[in-house]
């Protein structure tokens, strides 16, 4: 295809007498190509038109996607190669794209694209909530974060957990409030099932005594509308991209503590207009959220029972929230059960089975301290001290060849032919002058 300006000089170089030879080399053309636009058959700017491969069988994909709106372009490739379709399969894709033949489903299509409004969120009214999670944290496991935002000032703080079921997640929700200082009246949250039953809108009756403690309702996104609560989707975008890529933890309660800071300077710092065009020129978040008026909390969280399962190490001890708690000795290796009530300061270790092993005071998260009561600790210096010997180690590197009792067993176990031949002489020499 030639543009106006190559052929405007196509015309005025035949007109001086080239030939159509001449004027494909000067051009870098094919000879063919100037001959049709100097006969007038193509026209600058327009491809020549062609067949459309796809046209005979337009009715037929028609009907198909009648049949099924999301059938496949690889099995629809199948069906018209059958049917004497000739071209390659990204060719067929891309005629299938240019015909639009596949009708569009609005249940299935996401919100790109959507008509969209800007919600009104009056101040402490709604608080939003969220987890996600990452794989291969830096101390080994998947690292749960719990965020709430509140859509009013876009003020996020978040708390990370070693799970997801429903007593972590209230330990995390505690947490969260504590950080903002108090609550919003309404609880915005996807459909997790921990929260909400799954397939209803109904709140989970083991969620229920949570909301009234809290005093707040809970109102569940409607299905498939995850623009509902944009808020908290944005600031999980925000902490995922500027707090979880750079961060230099190595166990969860540094990275907590990492996460307090970003989200008290970085977080809170971020600019925002006024609400509503109030005041001049443009705020903070911080600034905003502290004129939120919140809810109170209750002076002690839900008493959920938070359990995990850890190993007993070396030392008789489990780990949890970065301390050690001393077990009975005899059951280094054996995993055991810890039981933790919120709002209490106790820990109670339990065997697989249920049976209490020992209660321990809870130590401050990431305190590293080492909690043994006196009675285990004289158990396992007992166990320690019985396995200590003052005998002489043994000489390793000496001849100790097989003793009688090892010869025997020896014997008896290779049967005749291990028996040892004795040679008598003086009984082989009275043979011998025999003979003679």
């Amino acid at each position: 295809m030639l543009t106006w300006g190559e052929d405007v000089e196509v015309h005025a170089l035949r007109e001086r007498g080239w030939s159509i030879a001449a004027i494909a080399r000067h051009l870098g053309r094919d000879p063919k190509t100037i001959r049709a636009y100097v006969n007038g058959e193509r026209e600058p700017g327009r491809r020549r038109s062609v067949a459309d491969p796809l046209g005979p069988f337009t009715d037929y994909l028609a009907a198909r996607f009648a049949d099924d709106p999301h059938i496949w372009a690889s099995a629809l490739y199948d069906e018209v190669s059958k049917l004497g379709y000739g071209l390659s399969y990204v060719s067929f894709v891309r005629q299938l794209r240019t015909h639009k033949l596949r009708p569009h489903c609005e249940a299935c299509s996401g919100v790109r694209g959507r008509p969209t409004t800007q919600i009104d969120h009056p101040p402490g009214a709604e608080l939003q909530w969220d987890w996600f999670e990452r794989r291969r944290a830096p101390w080994g496991n998947t690292a749960y974060v719990l965020l709430g935002s509140l859509p009013h000032s876009g003020r996020v703080r978040g708390v990370l957990a070693e799970s997801t079921d429903q007593p972590h997640l209230v330990e995390a929700i505690d947490g969260v409030l504590r950080r903002f200082g108090g609550t919003a009246r309404v609880w915005r949250t996807d459909r997790l099932a921990t929260v909400v039953v799954p397939g209803t809108g109904d709140v989970q009756p083991s969620f229920v005594p949570v909301a009234k403690h809290y005093g707040v309702t809970v109102q569940p996104c409607p299905p498939r509308r995850a623009n509902r609560k944009g808020s908290v989707e944005a600031s999980v975008r925000f902490v995922c991209g500027r707090w979880w890529r750079t961060m230099t933890a190595a166990t969860i309660a540094q990275a907590q503590g990492s996460l307090d800071r970003f989200l008290a300077t970085v977080g809170d710092a971020r600019p925002r207009p006024w609400p509503d065009g109030r005041g001049v020129g443009r705020t903070t978040v911080g600034a905003l959220a502290d004129a939120e008026p919140l809810l109170a909390l209750p002076a002690a969280p839900y008493p959920a029972a938070v359990e995990v399962t850890r190993p007993v190490d070396v030392d008789a001890t489990v780990a949890f929230r970065g301390n050690r708690y001393s077990v009975p000795p005899g059951l280094i290796g054996a995993e055991l059960r810890l039981h933790h009530r919120l709002g209490t300061a106790t820990l109670e270790v339990c065997s697989a089975a249920g049976s209490l092993l020992a209660t321990h005071r809870l130590a401050s998260a990431g305190a590293g301290q080492l909690v043994r009561t006196p009675e285990h600790r004289a158990a396992l210096e007992g166990v320690v001290l019985g396995g200590l010997t003052s005998d002489r180690p043994c000489v390793r590197k000496g001849n100790h060849p097989p003793g009688p009792a090892a010869l025997a067993e020896a014997a008896r176990l290779l049967g005749p032919a291990g028996r040892e031949v004795t040679v008598d002489l003086g009984r082989y020499a009275e043979l011998a002058g025999g003979d003679r």
